[in-house]
């Protein structure tokens, strides 16, 4: 699942808006992360913690060339899974349902009947519809005809 697709399925317990629920996970990601980097730890009951690490400057080896490297010191970020966690997904305990999202009585407004709109209106919509009608297609001249025949008969 991607962030989109989690985004997704939060979106009906935000009343359908996929924008409040994508404001809702990017302000859970930027306070764990803005955590981590301030170094403490964030623990999250039945999920598991999440924490910043030191690591040590090592020895390390090219693994083409087997030649032995010095690996820098560097600071990583690690996920510790909670114990219920680790039962869930071993299949050792049954996850209880999910959370169906709240369903809120929208109240629809009436419909009011159209208002009716002035006959003028009408009338002027009319007679530009005569005034259209009554103007008929040019007729073509018969003198392109001739023109025509003439040109045929030269031949």
């Amino acid at each position: 699942m991607n962030k989109a697709q989690f985004i997704a399925a939060l979106a009906p317990h935000f009343n359908g808006s996929k924008k409040e629920a994508a404001h809702a996970v990017d302000i859970v990601f930027d306070t764990i992360v803005r955590n981590m980097a301030a170094g403490n730890d964030v623990m999250i009951n039945d999920f598991g913690k999440f924490k910043k690490v030191d690591r040590k400057a090592r020895m390390g080896r090219n693994p083409f060339t087997g030649e032995t490297i010095k690996i820098k010191a560097s600071k990583k970020a690690r996920f510790l899974p909670a114990k219920a966690l680790k039962e869930v997904i071993a299949g050792d305990r049954k996850l209880a349902p999910a959370p169906k999202p709240e369903v809120k009585a929208v109240v629809k407004a009436v419909a009011k009947p159209a208002a009716k709109k002035p006959a003028a209106k009408k009338v002027v919509k009319k007679a530009a519809a005569k005034k259209v009608a009554k103007k008929a297609p040019a007729k073509k001249k018969p003198a392109a005809k001739k023109v025509v025949k003439k040109a045929a008969k030269k031949k």
